[in-house]
């Protein structure tokens, strides 16, 4: 077995998901027979504060559902310049919903209010419509966005008749960090994305919740793009033990990027950002040049350790259910042999 430090969505399901999902209680959820996926999404929209959700695949088809369904074509939509939604999605909102995307240039992946508003286009027979903000949190930087800040910019887009859309694929992350129940965080929203994959460690699957008759247009949309699932109880059921009992254990993996943040400080010859370790990422630099990404990366895969390589030369570590201390010690162990620290 590896360690694997490449994401929250490498976890495996747990022996009580396993077992959870063997024993579902399943019907076609395109006919809306489907018990256990009609429990995971009630459960979902409470814990969400909303109305009503429906299980998707993955967490790019329920962004792009929200996309879809709050928006016409040729509207223009309001987010930050490195948010999933525009880094990360493959252009699907150009063209899925045929929507142009206004970007934003956040403080460290945050929009400020202010921002917000003056990119909102005024009536013009030149300009796109603008309908719709797109939030993020907890941000894929490592960062949390504070609720006074979520409150402001939903402030703005409400004064200025506009949906808004929380990509929320850590959202229990962020919950942990602020100390709040998810639905406070949610309460800034129309409607909110989040993941059952990422660090929940449900094997597939994302939640979009929203308002009843935003989801029964969005359940439209998912059969639209081939997102109507059959017997899929069997992959809510994990879901469900995801969301009752993966969501309270968050803040285990939260001190641990800390512990590791820490000691790899540690290291001689290793910046770390320790202004970034907000939730259970970790973002370092090598200030060794002779230590390319292909020598560390493989160096450690050597040792047992799977890693991505850097991003314009940023590493990003991430702790998750599989991932003990004492992975993190051994993880530090490796690091400076091969650094030769």
């Amino acid at each position: 077995m590896y360690i694997d430090l490449r994401s929250d969505t490498v976890t495996m399901p747990t022996a009580e998901m396993r077992k959870a999902m063997a024993e579902a209680i399943v019907g076609d959820d395109v006919y809306g027979d489907d018990p256990t996926v009609a429990e995971l999404e009630t459960l979902a929209a409470k814990m969400a504060g909303k109305e009503a959700a429906i299980f998707v695949p993955s967490g790019t088809m329920g962004n792009q559902l929200a996309v879809m369904t709050h928006t016409r074509r040729g509207d223009e939509v309001i987010l930050e310049e490195n948010s999933h939604i525009v880094v990360h999605e493959v252009g699907a909102a150009s063209v899925i919903s045929g929507v142009s995307l206004r970007t934003i240039k956040g403080i460290n992946g945050i929009m400020r209010p202010e921002d917000v508003e003056a990119a909102i286009r005024e009536e013009d027979i030149h300009h796109p419509e603008t309908t719709l903000v797109c939030m993020e949190n907890a941000l894929s930087n490592g960062r949390v966005v504070p609720l006074e800040t979520m409150r402001a910019i939903y402030n703005v887009a409400k004064k200025n008749n506009l949906a808004v859309h929380l990509d929320g694929a850590r959202l229990f992350n962020a919950a942990a960090k602020l100390n709040v129940e998810a639905e406070e965080i949610t309460a800034y929203t129309d409607s909110v994305m989040f993941c059952l994959s990422k660090g929940l460690c449900a094997p597939v699957g994302s939640i979009l919740a929203g308002s009843k008759s935003f989801i029964d247009r969005a359940k439209k949309n998912r059969k639209l793009l081939g997102g109507g699932m059959r017997q899929s109880g069997i992959l809510a059921a994990a879901g469900l033990i995801a969301l009752k009992e993966m969501t309270k254990r968050l803040h285990i993996d939260h001190d641990n990027a800390k512990y590791m943040a820490d000691r790899l400080s540690e290291i001689p010859g290793v910046k770390v950002d320790m202004d970034a370790v907000d939730i259970n990422m970790v973002f370092f630099r090598l200030e060794n040049e002779k230590i390319s990404d292909c020598m560390l990366v493989k160096g450690l895969y050597d040792k047992g350790i799977k890693v991505n390589s850097a991003s314009k030369g940023e590493w990003r570590f991430v702790t998750n259910n599989d991932v003990t201390k004492e992975d993190i010690d051994y993880t530090i162990a490796c690091m400076r042999e091969i650094i030769g620290a």
